[in-house]
């Protein structure tokens, strides 16, 4: 990524969909520019993080020096643990002042999301604009949280800015304003070092493949309108095929190639580095040095991949979740292992079979109506949108709550709705609605990354002691969802990963938060599959080789059922292809000549 190291800020972002390697990338940065002398701080602000493993070091809320790297130092941003001690600020003065119960009210009420989000933040800002905090080093990296938060992660500042300015009842859906208020100068501080080129660059990463370019376009204008304007895009996982007699690795080449010659505004202005398809892991610090040196030499000599016994095609997964006649299918997982195409594609097969089937998402970064395309019988198509959802509960809770309000009552109430909170709220409740259609039918759910998504299932009782504050009522479907999510024959949980080392361990632990959840998943997915393509290329057989070990772990020890779903050249995009995409027919026509 010679752009980046010819002239870095002190401040660099990298961002973008799931999956895409913004982890590898940024570290790969952090550990270049060290190697130069440099100090760097590198920081996840992902509440799935996995820097321990690509680092190879057990990491914590402070920084850290990395073995093997001199000068970069990395810690996570626990959101938990930021929230925990946000609590404890917040509460702690009010202990030996307030009775027992109204303590027990305060803590209740900072105990939602929005809660584990502004303690995040937090520590995010004193980053980003304290130079007490920093200052010993020359660059600060952030390895930020899949596309959704991250933009909600980066409009925070002016979002609390306004809230705190505006607010005047001096209490909010956070507890006592006191919390925040400290903090305003903080936020706007961090404000001016985002807008501020010569301090900050946004590093868009996307893959070669049109739906990450598309997020990655996305990404850059919402980013360009709140002042963020310095960006470089990389594309990450460029492929050139060795053998030009090989049809999957031609395919896969064209694939790319198609993709980048189609780049959306604005991404045709920006900087760009093209990085290639590894046929290693970069894990650990020498294997993110090869990134840097763009070594893509296979290390290894590759034999026949052994097979990994327990693994089916998806097919063999339609027909006992078929067998209810109903219920809710939800796909869960990393973002980017897939979890849209499997979404659709189970959708698609099971109205097929002339079920009638809702397909609906909860991902602010949602491309499930691209994956089906026409229109298909039996099929709906729908998404949670939270502005939509937030506007309708606002509006509900306006003409309930607020009927009989005199001015100042009323005004104090829509204060309260303009907070962040109410948007975790309405899209809540349209989740949990959203989940109780699977008594007339079946619901296939293509959820939010993973942290989002266990936000959201976790979000039970905050829910319901919010809605009983500002509405006094709770819906039958908020009651109900739990319960629901809980029946093995109501719900189906598929465990989307791919066969890497990250996200299947993060995958083993998405199981254990559900089971700890009262949820056991139903089946894991291994998506993407190289080992189950024929191909020659050695970079692409290499992959394959390397992913055995995880095939056989998730057959093995996490994983009741298992399906492996083969690396498509093409995207599976419409009835047809999704329907050959189920029954593993899409790497077929692809065979060695």
């Amino acid at each position: 990524m010679t752009g980046l190291l010819f002239a870095p800020t002190r401040v660099m972002f990298f961002t973008g969909k799931g999956g895409v390697g913004k982890t590898s990338l940024a570290c790969a940065t952090a550990v270049a520019l060290a190697d130069q002398g440099r100090q760097v701080l590198l920081v996840s602000t992902d509440p799935a993080s996995n820097l321990d493993e690509v680092l190879n070091t057990r990491l914590s809320s402070d920084p850290l020096e990395v073995p093997g790297a001199p000068g970069l130092f990395a810690l996570n941003i626990d959101p938990d643990a930021a929230a925990r001690a946000y609590r404890e600020r917040v509460v702690g003065p009010y202990r030996s002042l307030l009775p027992a119960s109204a303590i027990d009210r305060m803590e209740e009420q900072l105990s939602g999301a929005c809660t584990v989000e502004i303690a995040a933040f937090d520590q995010f800002t004193a980053l980003l604009a304290d130079a007490g905090t920093s200052s010993r080093f020359d660059h600060v990296i952030f390895d930020t949280a899949p596309t959704g938060h991250t933009l909600r992660l980066l409009k925070l500042p002016a979002a609390w800015t306004g809230f705190v300015d505006t607010n005047t009842s001096g209490s909010s859906c956070l507890g006592p304003l006191a919390g925040l208020q400290a903090k305003v100068e903080v936020y706007r501080r961090s404000l001016a070092a985002l807008a501020d080129a010569t301090v900050t660059t946004l590093v868009l990463v996307a893959r070669p493949d049109r739906a990450a370019l598309a997020e990655a376009a996305r990404t850059s204008r919402e980013l360009s309108d709140v002042g963020i304007t310095n960006q470089h895009l990389v594309v990450n996982g460029v492929f050139s095929a060795k053998d030009r007699g090989d049809a999957f690795a031609c395919a896969l080449e064209a694939r790319g190639g198609e993709a980048l010659r189609e780049l959306p505004a604005p991404l045709p202005a920006l900087a760009r580095t093209d990085m290639p398809l590894y046929p290693f892991a970069p894990v650990g610090i020498e294997g993110l040095r090869r990134v840097m040196s763009r070594d893509v030499t296979p290390s290894t000599s590759v034999t026949e991949a052994a097979a990994v016994e327990g693994l089916q095609s998806l097919a063999s997964l339609i027909d006992p979740i078929e067998r209810t006649g109903r219920g809710v299918i939800l796909t869960m997982g990393k973002g980017g292992v897939g979890k849209t195409t499997m979404a659709a594609a189970i959708a698609v097969e099971l109205a097929s079979r002339g079920h009638d089937v809702l397909l609906s998402t909860t991902d602010p970064a949602a491309h499930v109506a691209d994956a089906i395309g026409a229109s298909v019988p039996h099929l709906r198509v729908a998404r949670i949108d939270p502005a939509a959802e937030t506007r309708a509960y606002s509006e509900e809770v306006l003409a309930g709550a607020g009927h009989g309000l005199d001015a100042r009552g009323r005004e104090l109430l829509e204060e309260d709705l303009r907070s962040p909170c109410t948007e975790e709220i309405a899209v809540f409740r349209a989740f949990a609605r959203t989940v109780s259609e699977g008594e007339r039918g079946f619901v296939v759910l293509d959820t939010a990354p993973t942290g989002h998504t266990l936000l959201l299932l976790d979000a039970a009782e905050a829910y319901h002691r919010e809605v009983a504050r500002t509405q006094g009522a709770v819906p039958e479907s908020v009651r109900q969802l739990l319960p629901r999510l809980r029946d093995p024959e109501f719900t189906k949980v598929l465990i989307v990963t791919l066969p890497e080392a990250t996200p299947v361990h993060e995958a083993a632990q998405l199981q254990a938060d559900l089971r700890r959840a009262g949820i056991e998943p139903f089946a894991w997915v291994v998506n993407q599959s190289f080992a189950a393509v024929p191909s020659r290329d050695p970079v692409l057989r290499e992959r394959g080789m390397r992913e055995l070990p995880y095939l056989q772990e998730v057959s093995a020890e996490l994983a009741t059922r298992v399906a492996r779903v083969p690396w498509s050249a093409e995207p599976p995009i419409g009835q047809t292809e999704l329907r050959r995409f189920v029954r593993g027919e899409a790497t077929e026509a692809l065979a060695w000549p």
